[in-house]
């Protein structure tokens, strides 16, 4: 029987037509967005007439300037902090995966967090900290002490910032976490409890390894959102007091639209951009060796 060519190769080239749209509007709006930057990275451009080409003197420039290194460090300080995230959403999920009454209403006030827009964080936690009318400086009058304005200390406006972030942040890996609770095998720890195995013996040699997928997603996403941290300090202190709450995401928007400096801010783009690679090359790695069983 004469069949046509659709009908011969359907199974290969269904997935092709799915896909195309996809890959072409990542393409579009993703790959080449990428490229463009790098090109423009070796171009002294502000933005509206010619391009210059200066090769790679934009990040002899990016090496020099102190301000990017005290970016870095802060974004290393939003790194290791962010990885405080996945133990305390597991330390809350395990909190909240009981069967009483009102979980639910608990539940989904620990979650409320993760669908506030951090536009809407960052102003809540301004008001927040804010020294004169601020429920921080209520609380710290009734326990009799100062207030402290945090968001002008040049030592503590980035940790100030990380605990807003964290808040969402948290929510996030507790519901990843809450998920992975909620699919763990029964059988292994009815089998578990026989064997004698509670409290934190049970936490580690059972439970753990189940959440062992939630874990790698929980931590993933921390490190991701701490290398890409911008929208809380452009709401709460616009990279201030003095630049000390600046980090390298910070920095390429203000050198690219406050400094008209855009060779500059895409360079600075790019560096973050080879330093989210190495991470997501790591992370995809994993994943593979994990898919095909390897430790």
């Amino acid at each position: 029987m004469h069949t046509s060519f659709w009908e011969r190769y359907q199974r290969q080239l269904a997935p092709v037509f799915f896909l195309t749209p996809a890959l072409f509007m990542f393409s579009v709006y993703v790959i080449y967005p990428v490229f463009q930057s790098i090109w423009v990275s070796f171009h002294e451009w502000d933005g509206l007439g010619a391009m210059k080409w200066v090769g790679l003197r934009n990040y002899s420039y990016l090496v020099e300037d102190e301000k990017i290194w005290y970016a870095i460090r802060n974004n290393i300080i939003w790194l290791f902090s962010f990885m405080l995230s996945p133990a305390l959403g597991l330390g809350l999920a395990l909190f909240l995966n009981q069967q009483i009454r009102g979980i639910r209403i608990i539940k989904a006030l620990f979650f409320f967090p993760f669908v506030i827009n951090l536009v809407v964080v960052g102003l809540v936690f301004s008001w927040f900290y804010n020294p004169s009318y601020g429920l921080l400086s209520e609380i710290l009058a009734w326990a009799g002490m100062e207030p402290i304005p945090l968001l002008a200390d040049e030592d503590l406006v980035t940790y100030s910032i990380i605990f807003a972030g964290m808040w969402p942040q948290v929510a996030y890996c507790m519901i990843l976490y809450l998920a992975g609770l909620a699919s763990l095998k029964p059988e292994l720890i009815e089998a578990a409890r026989i064997d004698g195995a509670k409290g934190w013996k049970m936490l580690i040699w059972v439970v753990l390894p189940q959440l062992k997928p939630a874990s790698f997603i929980a931590i993933v996403v921390s490190v991701v959102n701490a290398l890409r941290s911008f929208d809380l300090i452009a709401i709460m202190t616009a990279g201030g007091p003095w630049g000390s709450s600046t980090v390298l995401a910070y920095e390429m928007y203000e050198q690219s639209l406050f400094n008209y400096r855009m060779g500059y801010g895409a360079a600075i783009a790019t560096v973050l951009f080879l330093i989210m690679d190495v991470y997501i090359v790591w992370f995809l790695r994993r994943l593979y060796r994990n898919e095909k069983g390897f430790d």
